[in-house]
C-alpha cells in the first residue's frame, strides 16, 4: 500500500487490519485493528486526522479528508460504502454511510443510523441515534429497525471477515487467458442479501 509521511507525520496500521495496494494513506491517518480499507481508497491527511477504529471498514473509491484541527472519525464498526465521502465529519458507532453519499464538515452521524446511497449530509447537522437519512440534502425519513441493524451488522461482519481473507489470499497475478470449466463461486460467511430500505 501507498503511505506517505507529510510533515513528519506517518500513517498508522494495526497489524490486524487490511489496506488495500492500491488505496493511499498520507500524514495523519490511524487505522485501528481489524479495518478493511478498499481498492482505490484515498485517506488524504495533510490538515485533518483521520481515525478508522477497531472493526470498521472503507470501501472502494472512498475519500476521507479535513481541516486542520478537525477529526474525520469512522467509530467502531463502522460501515462506509464504496464511493463515499468523508470529510471532516464524525461517524458514530455502528453507522453506516451508503454507496456514493456524501457526509460534509462537523456533521455528526448518530450511531446505529444510516445514511442512504446518494445522499448529501450538509455541513454541521448534529444526528441522534438510530436515524435513517435519506436524500439532498439529507434528512431523517425515519427511526433505523433492529432488522435494517440485523443486515447492517452482517455486512459489517463480511467485511471484518474480508479483512482476514484478504490479507490471507490477495495476491498480483497474471490473469488466465479463458476461464476454466467449473469454475467455483465465492462465498461470504453470513446469509446477507441486498435489501431495500423503504422509507
Amino acid at each position: 500500500m501507498p503511505c506517505y509521511e507529510f510533515e513528519g507525520l506517518v500513517p498508522v496500521v494495526d497489524p490486524t487490519a487490511y489496506v488495500h495496494p492500491t488505496a493511499v494513506l498520507i500524514g495523519d491517518v490511524i487505522v485501528e485493528a481489524g479495518v478493511y480499507i478498499g481498492p482505490n481508497a484515498s485517506l488524504r491527511g495533510d490538515y485533518g486526522r483521520l481515525i478508522l477504529q477497531r472493526g470498521s471498514n472503507l470501501q472502494d473509491g472512498c475519500i476521507m479528508h479535513g481541516y486542520c484541527d478537525m477529526d474525520t472519525v469512522v467509530e467502531a464498526d463502522g460501515h462506509i460504502g464504496h464511493g463515499a465521502i468523508l470529510h471532516g465529519c464524525v461517524i458514530k458507532r455502528n453507522a453506516l454511510v451508503g454507496m456514493n453519499a456524501v457526509v460534509m464538515d462537523g456533521a455528526v452521524i448518530g450511531e446505529d443510523s444510516i445514511v442512504a446511497a446518494m445522499s448529501f449530509v450538509k455541513a454541521g447537522f448534529q444526528g441522534g441515534a438510530k436515524q435513517l437519512l435519506m436524500g439532498q440534502p439529507a434528512k431523517v425519513v425515519r427511526e433505523v429497525t433492529e432488522q435494517d441493524l440485523h443486515w447492517k451488522g452482517l455486512n459489517t461482519l463480511e467485511y471484518q471477515i474480508l479483512a482476514q481473507r484478504s490479507a490471507k489470499t490477495m495476491q498480483l497475478v497474471t490473469p488466465l487467458t479463458r476461464s476454466k470449466a467449473n469454475r467455483p463461486r465465492l462465498k461470504g460467511v453470513t446469509e446477507v442479501q441486498p435489501k431495500a430500505l423503504p422509507a
